[in-house]
């Protein structure tokens, strides 16, 4: 169901993840996406993978809502790894026509379904323990040096966190529309692809002018409260870095150490 992917949801709690300065988490992911493409063998991968499922262990966020996470790309993670088999050296293991199958290219296939999977699973560790305030002013604060170019950064910032805000919502609004257009008998999951993508006109149409009143209601909103930007604003909330901050720096850049160091022993997989 639609409902259930979570991308994008904050999900309030008390854990030391949660008490994380936003900015330092939004540099640590910047650098876990980097060392995980920066991995080269199935040691590394581990490591990084048991490093992974300790940030989410230690966020006290049930397990099952990272897994909905991956609802949403499931089919490109399935299809990147079936590509991904046909690439690579070693004995083959199944041939047909064009198509070879080696054990070079199931490690490659669960190399990267693997890497893809703890990727988007910690990244989903940032919209869930970050409120969108805290996003907004933590995301302004570290692109505060492009205002010397002219750049608005609040703005910038706002929007985007909007953007990531108002998934979770519409998703949710799909759901009700879709479960209202079967209610009225509309078939959505038998026919071809043709008749499947034409069944959801119904759906969109909607979806669109549900969109646009919501952004007009929000627009009018902050009109209403006179929102004029980032000039002259306060905020009720400190950001401030902290000793977790400092100590969960620290485990990091060791951990992204061990990552490069075992990149240099082992033989890499891709």
């Amino acid at each position: 169901m639609v409902r259930d992917i979570t991308l994008g949801q904050y999900l309030p709690g008390n854990s030391i993840i949660h008490k994380m300065d936003p900015r330092s988490k939004i540099l640590l992911l910047i650098a876990y996406i980097v060392v995980i493409f920066l991995c080269r063998n199935f040691v590394s991968l581990l490591i990084i993978s048991l490093f992974s499922i300790l940030i989410i262990l230690l966020t006290r966020i049930s397990f099952l809502k990272y897994l909905k996470s991956l609802r949403m790309i499931i089919f490109v993670i399935i299809l990147t790894g079936i590509f991904n088999l046909f690439y690579g050296t070693g004995n083959v293991l199944f041939e047909w026509w064009i198509f070879r199958i080696t054990t070079g290219g199931v490690n490659n296939a669960l190399f990267v379904i693997v890497r893809i999977t703890i990727l988007m699973m910690v990244s989903a560790v940032l919209t869930y323990t970050t409120s969108p305030t805290d996003l907004t002013d933590a995301l302004e604060r570290l692109m505060k040096p492009l205002s010397i170019f002219h750049v608005k950064v609040h703005e910038i910032a706002l929007m985007m966190t909007i953007a990531l805000r108002f998934i979770p919502v519409l998703l949710e609004e799909t759901d009700k529309i879709m479960n209202a257009q079967k209610a009225r008998g509309a078939d959505m999951e038998s026919g071809n692809v043709f008749q499947r993508v034409k069944a959801l006109m119904p759906v969109l149409i909607p979806l669109f002018v549900s969109s646009f009143r919501r952004a007009n209601d929000l627009a009018m909103a902050m009109e209403c409260r006179c929102y004029n930007g980032g000039k002259n604003k306060t905020r009720m909330k400190i950001l401030y870095f902290s000793k977790i901050d400092l100590f969960a720096s620290i485990i990091s850049v060791i951990i992204f150490g061990a990552v490069i160091f075992t990149n240099t022993l082992f033989q890499p997989v891709i």
